[in-house]
């Protein structure tokens, strides 16, 4: 699975939970809180992005599941067409998928 990582302090990684995990069809609650060693992340060699020079003392990471987690699946498959985003550029809007005109 990949994941993402935001810094929280202990008070915002509870109130990120108990708003994320309303929507468990988006990327839902935090996977896991705490020590990244615990879910084989090293921060210092990262599958995607920059390493973590360094961690702020007052916060914790907090891991989500993450959308590249499928294209990472569908990659290794090696499948012959697929469809995906780029780590880090999602396409956000308010329109409703029926507002936009397919060919």
């Amino acid at each position: 699975m990949v994941v993402t990582m935001r810094w929280l302090t202990p008070e915002q990684a509870i109130v990120a939970t108990q708003v994320t995990s309303r929507f468990p069809f988006n990327h839902g609650a935090p996977i896991h809180i705490g020590d990244p060693a615990k879910i084989g992340a090293d921060l210092k060699h990262p599958l995607f992005g920059p390493p973590v020079e360094s961690i702020p003392a007052e916060f914790v990471p907090v891991f989500w599941a993450c959308g590249v987690t499928p294209q990472a699946a569908a990659e290794a498959a090696e499948v012959e067409l697929m469809i995906t985003h780029a780590p880090a550029h999602s396409f956000i809007t308010d329109l409703k998928a029926d507002q936009f005109c397919i060919p």
